[in-house]
């Protein structure tokens, strides 16, 4: 894994610059190129790894949906939480986000689940693990990059206004501390995951984040895809 292909947006990088130098964040770098080496598939590929933040540049970010791992099939993962590529058949988690869209806002289902129009507009889609082995969901859980995401989180709170944090599910509700609820909206519901028993349904989270964010002389989101 070459610093070439893994590139950070420069806003980004400036406002991360601490965490890159941190000796956890060299374990990543050294776990993975590592991996790579004995020949282990991982996602997404070295160069989308950090799309997200590169979809979302620093100075454009107006909502977080925090997922918790990339996709650990191929051809899924694209740097973007919940989101597939165009072609790829959609994941049930993201067919239920899609669905309370619709109920939400009226929207009539894509034909595919490519997210990258709502990262253009400022969307970060985070997972919370940037990195996964092939088949073996939360295999990069432990090697570093929880602590890397929370500082993301963090650094968003504490040096932004007015965002908008999704926090779908136990896991993503777990990273509320890491947030001031004086300065921004936190929306939380069930995980989208048919596993909640469509408890996700009726959260309304897409218009609630378009009127906070107008309520702030903010421009909204076109959830539309």
């Amino acid at each position: 894994m070459s610093n070439k292909e893994v590139q950070i947006e420069t806003g980004w990088n400036k406002e991360l610059s601490l965490e890159f130098t941190k000796p956890y964040f060299t374990s990543i770098r050294q776990f993975l190129k590592k991996e790579l080496g004995a020949k282990k598939i991982i996602y997404p590929p070295a160069k989308l790894i950090f799309n997200a933040f590169n979809l979302t540049p620093w100075d454009k970010v107006k909502v977080v949906v925090l997922g918790q791992d990339p996709y650990h099939n191929p051809g899924e993962a694209m740097g973007l939480s919940f989101s597939v590529p165009r072609g790829t058949k959609l994941p049930p988690s993201l067919k239920n986000i899609l669905k309370e869209q619709k109920a939400d806002l009226g929207i009539e289902l894509p034909d595919h689940g490519d997210l990258s129009s709502w990262a253009n507009q400022g969307v970060l889609l985070l997972n919370a693990m940037l990195t996964v082995e092939h088949k073996k969901a939360g295999s990069h859980k432990k090697i570093g990059w929880q602590l890397f995401t929370d500082a993301v989180i963090k650094t968003l709170s504490d040096r932004k206004e007015n965002l908008v944090f999704l926090l779908w599910g136990n896991f993503a509700k777990g990273k509320k501390t890491l947030i001031d609820a004086n300065k921004h909206l936190i929306l939380e519901s069930a995980h989208p995951s048919p596993l909640a028993r469509n408890a996700f349904f009726g959260n309304h989270h897409f218009s609630k984040t378009n009127n906070y964010l107008q309520k702030h002389k903010i421009s909204p989101i076109n959830w539309q895809l």
